[in-house]
Formats: structure tokens, C-alpha cells, sequence
């Protein structure tokens, strides 16, 4: 989920091979509803391309009157994308924005200069409950659009290209990818894709990209001749040429971007380019001083209490 108290990852220790730059196995979290899966950040790399945040929420069962339930909590100068594979989500911010998002849409969520928004099960879906797995990423924002004003873009299934061929499909989230442009206008230069390969199918990754990462959901895969399994994520070596093979049938999540320039820095919900910033964005919030979420403003998430400093995040391998 957007806000989750998920901690930093405990990396694998599997060697790298020629074309797989860095592999890191996320940590698993049982946050009480469900299980989250965090990749980005992590102590061997923060960024990839422009995404800041990576995680994957489920694969999780809700059963009558259970459901997911994040409370309104604030963003600054950053991007929320939320993609799910099964399930639903009600989203709620304080632009009036109302959104349920199913799968194979994707929800765009420009914070800007500060946005509340909060994700939870709808009443109606509580009553039938249901499977939820999905992914939430941040993107962090160019400079000169970290104060944009916060803006809401929700595109359904129906308006994603999907590129068939030989035993591979892929949804093309954002950005440009196998042929395909996606209806998302990203702030920078991006690729997100959602692919799906048959067993014994193979698929080419363009090198184009100067950042590219995959994250494996489902099935095993094959990447020259070195096999990796469900639950890891694989920060591709730029400039190499690669092919994916699936072993069985397989599902994983392909994306990266430019390198954003310059660091980023992460405290709880807030990314921003100016730690001073963040410092600002918690007395905002400490004092009440962000919009409220309509329809759903008599609850929040406090203030972590925690001191702190913001995390300098780049698209490098180590914090510096």
C-alpha cells in the first residue's frame, strides 16, 4: 500500500549473472490484512529510473466483512501508481476524487505540493469478499514539478495496449515498450509493464531503457541460463541486450526509467528533492494544514513518531 510500515528488505545472496546487475529478495511483512512485499528502497539500490517505492501488496483473502482499510495520509512532490492483478480497491483523496480500480487499470496519483488520499475496501465489495494482489509504486517527480498542483488520472483496462505474441502478452502500464505507447503521459521519461509468459515462451528486453528492473510475481524464469523464482527483484545491467525465458507459466512486472538527475529523499509518505521540504511537509501535517479527503475525514494516520532523518535515495547502489 501506499503507507505501510513495511521495513527495508533483507537481501538475497545469490551471485549476479552477466545481464542481472543486482537481485534483491524482498522482505515479507504480515501487516495483519494482508502480506507486503517490499523491493525499492533497499540498502543495495533506492531508484530505478524514477520509481522511489516499489511493493507488492497479497497475494491476499478477504473474507465477508474483511477488506483493506489505509486510512487518509499525506504525499508530497511524488507520483502513486497502483496496479492490481486480482481484486478491487476504493480509492478516496482530497481532490473529491472517487475511484475504484480493478485490474489491468492502473490509478496515477500526482501529489505535487501535498494530497491526502486514502485506499480501503468498499462496503458493497466487503459483503462478497474477495482475492486482492497488486502492486503500489512511487515515482518521484522532476524538480520542476515536485509543486505542480496534485492531480488524479485513472486509465481502465480497455485503455493499455496489450502486444500478443508467441505464448508472451504485455500490458504496457507507461511509457513505451515492444511497440506499444501507453494512454499514461508519465512526468519523465518511464517504462512500466505487466508481462505474462507461457511456459517455454521467450521475450526480448530492448537495452534502450538506461534503467530496467523486473520483478518476478509468478512462475520461474530464465535469464542466460541462470533460473530465478517468484519474489525477487532484478536490476538489469544497463545497455545489455537480454531474453527472458519462462520456465513454467510466469508473470513479473518490467520497469525503470532515465535517472532522475539528482537524489531523492524519503521520510514515511514524503519524497522530495529538498530535505527541507519534508521537514516542512511533517508540520504540515502535525498541524492539520493538509485538505481532507471527502467522504472520509474523520480518520487519519498521525505523524510517525520517529526522528529520523529523511534517507538520500539515488538510482546508485548505495546510500551515500
Amino acid at each position: 500500500m501506499s503507507w505501510s510500515p513495511c521495513p527495508d528488505p533483507v537481501l538475497g545472496d545469490a551471485e549476479t549473472v552477466n545481464a542481472v546487475e543486482t537481485l534483491i529478495v524482498p522482505r515479507a511483512v504480515d501487516l495483519g490484512e494482508m502480506m507486503v512485499r517490499r523491493a525499492l528502497p533497499s540498502t543495495k539500490r533506492q531508484m530505478v529510473g524514477p520509481f522511489i517505492f516499489f511493493d507488492q501488496m497479497g497475494p491476499a483473502e478477504f473474507l465477508t466483512d474483511q477488506g483493506i482499510d489505509v486510512r487518509p495520509h499525506p504525499h508530497i512532490n511524488l507520483a502513486t501508481v497502483t496496479y492490481l492483478l486480482e481484486g478491487e480497491i476504493l480509492h478516496r483523496d482530497s481532490l473529491g476524487t472517487e475511484q475504484t480500480i480493478r485490474p489491468g487499470a492502473i490509478n496515477w496519483m500526482r501529489a505535487g505540493r501535498g494530497i491526502v488520499h486514502s485506499e480501503r475496501t468498499s462496503a458493497e465489495r466487503k459483503k462478497s469478499g474477495q482475492r486482492l494482489l497488486g502492486l503500489q509504486t512511487w515515482m518521484a517527480l522532476p524538480e520542476a514539478q515536485e509543486e505542480a498542483d496534485p492531480a488524479f488520472v485513472h486509465h481502465g483496462g480497455s485503455d493499455l495496449p496489450i502486444v500478443e505474441a508467441d505464448g508472451a502478452r504485455v500490458r504496457v502500464i507507461a511509457g513505451r515498450a515492444f511497440g506499444a505507447t501507453s494512454a499514461l503521459r508519465a512526468p519523465s521519461e518511464t517504462l512500466y509493464a505487466d508481462i505474462d509468459l507461457d511456459a517455454g515462451a521467450s521475450l526480448p528486453i530492448d537495452p534502450e531503457m538506461e534503467e530496467r528492473a523486473l520483478y518476478t510475481l509468478t512462475g520461474s524464469i530464465e535469464i542466460a541460463s541462470d533460473r530465478f523464482e517468484p519474489g525477487q527483484l532484478l536490476i538489469l545491467r544497463p545497455g545489455d541486450a537480454l531474453t527472458v525465458k519462462a520456465v513454467s507459466n510466469a508473470r513479473m512486472m518490467l520497469f525503470g526509467g532515465a535517472p532522475m538527475g539528482g537524489p531523492r529523499y524519503i521520510w514515511w509518505n514524503f519524497v522530495s528533492s529538498r530535505p527541507d521540504r519534508i521537514e516542512m511537509a511533517k508540520e504540515e501535517w502535525r498541524r492539520g494544514r493538509f485538505d481532507t479527503v471527502p467522504g472520509d475525514e474523520e480518520d487519519f494516520i498521525p505523524l510517525p513518531d520517529k526522528h529520523d532523518a529523511p534517507q538520500r535515495a539515488t538510482g546508485g547502489v548505495s546510500y551515500p
